[in-house]
């Protein structure tokens, strides 16, 4: 009887991923984190020693039934053997009534030549004596059908109480994960939104304007916000607004949107430039460097997808655009940027 538990480990490991990926760890150290970690740790425990003690018990019942087949197939063979003998037993018991002076010995010796009665009274005897055989065999046969019909009761009884009580812990074990499953899953959209709202009120957008005054690519990191992506920022402004595109696409499509690259330093961007000459922005003018333009991925990267057609259709809803040199020189799908498209 399989355990589902296909549902609570993907909950478990959602919870997972989203402990892990909360930016700068500090959320890692609240306590809604905590109790959401210890809860799906306490759950996938439980799930593994119910499902132990599950296999432990079908092993048991199955040697249960084995036994119990073995000792039906034994029942078999002692009615078999009864019924075999029941026939010369009869037709024995039948003999020894129907031979002369089985009446009894005084009538044997009373009449008739003595040695004709030493023959009828030893032919009797044989015949008692092999009676008294085959009742004993039939005794014991009869017992022993009974013993084995008794312990095949009993295991039958047993069995069949074990299974119900199985399958009844197998009830309420899928009923717990559900029960698990539901709790986890209303945790964990609590600590999405949490998440959501904790960002928005650590990025203040007045920042935006003291990033400008810095060059590009050395922008201090007070200046820019976090991103829901580990490792990703932003200047204010452009984080602000990302935040509900990313919510947007995340309703339409069930994930966070897949980034591979946002604000980036001028030693990055030398470090991209000397990788890719010719393709990508002459260091200190990137877009990167003003914290203002995201590289995507998860489908975004190419232009034929939904996921780049919802962009395209949605982007400009929230501040973000897909720069028309993109579209060509160099042909970059997965680069968008935000802010006054006429400037870019």
């Amino acid at each position: 009887m399989p355990i589902p538990r296909s549902a609570l480990l993907t909950a478990v490991f959602l919870v997972m991923a989203v402990v892990v990926a909360l930016p700068g760890g500090a959320a890692a150290r609240e306590d809604p984190v905590q109790e959401l970690r210890r809860s799906a740790a306490k759950a996938r425990s439980d799930l593994q020693k119910a499902t132990e003690q599950m296999e432990a018990r079908k092993k048991e019942l199955a040697r249960s039934q084995d036994k119990l087949r073995a000792t039906l197939k034994d029942l078999a063979k002692a009615e078999a053997e009864l019924n075999r003998i029941r026939g010369p037993l009869a037709r024995l018991a039948n003999a020894s009534y129907q031979q002369p002076g089985a009446a009894g010995s005084m009538s044997i010796f009373g009449a008739g030549d003595a040695g004709d009665a030493l023959r009828v009274t030893a032919d009797v005897t044989h015949i008692a004596n092999g009676q008294q055989a085959l009742v004993r065999q039939a005794d014991e046969l009869q017992r022993r059908r009974q013993q084995l019909a008794s312990t095949a009761q009993d295991l039958q009884s047993r069995n069949a109480v074990e299974q119900t009580r199985l399958q009844q812990e197998v009830d309420a074990l899928k009923q717990k994960s559900l029960q698990l499953t539901k709790q986890l899953t209303a945790k964990l959209k609590r600590l999405e939104a949490d998440r959501e709202r904790r960002l928005q009120a650590l990025c203040d957008k007045s920042l935006a304007s003291g990033a400008r005054r810095f060059p590009n690519g050395l922008i201090p990191a007070k200046y820019l916000c976090p991103l829901p992506q580990k490792g990703e920022q932003l200047r204010a402004d452009a984080a602000l607004a990302f935040y509900k595109l990313n919510a947007a696409y995340k309703r339409r499509f069930g994930r966070d949107m897949c980034v591979t690259d946002s604000y980036r330093s001028l030693a990055d961007q030398q470090r991209v430039y000397y990788q890719r000459p010719g393709f990508a922005a002459v260091p200190g003018t990137s877009n990167h460097g003003k914290g203002q333009a995201l590289d995507l991925c998860g489908g975004v990267e190419n232009a034929s997808t939904a996921q780049f057609k919802w962009l395209e259709a949605n982007s400009r809803k929230y501040g973000w655009f897909h720069p028309a040199w993109a579209y060509s020189n160099p042909y970059e799908p997965w680069h968008w940027e935000y802010g006054n498209e006429s400037e870019s």
